[in-house]
């Protein structure tokens, strides 16, 4: 069964930092892409990063200034967003997808239920 399942979201202050995991299971990352996708009540989805699968190039969205990493870890098929500096306009629903093995992703196929990070004080 494929499945992505993402965890370490939660309420933190501004300038605070998490770290995103999405387990995939069904599939392997060496041949598919993982995104990061944010949703936030009244704002469009965004991407805000991705990371191929073999060649594992990345993306990452132009707003966040570098903010956001983003890494694979295929033995344990596991992909990882790293969140430093958060910002109150940071809080949404944090969910991982596939679909091919390109970044960004043009589509989604497959997308975890997504978690929730907040950040306030």
């Amino acid at each position: 069964q494929v499945q992505l399942v993402e965890s370490g979201g939660g309420l933190v202050q501004p300038g605070g930092s998490l770290r995103l995991s999405c387990a995939a299971s069904g599939f392997t990352l060496e041949r598919y892409a993982i995104g990061w996708f944010r949703k936030a009540p009244g704002k469009e989805r965004e991407q805000v990063s991705c990371i191929g699968g073999r060649d594992e190039r990345t993306y990452y969205a132009d707003s966040l200034k570098g903010r956001f990493t983003i890494s694979s870890d295929k033995t344990k098929n596991t992909v990882y967003l790293q969140m430093n500096s958060l910002k109150p306009e940071d809080t949404a629903v944090y969910f991982c997808a596939t679909y091919d093995s390109s970044c960004p992703l043009r589509f989604y196929n497959v997308r975890g239920q997504g978690t929730q990070v907040t950040v306030s004080s």
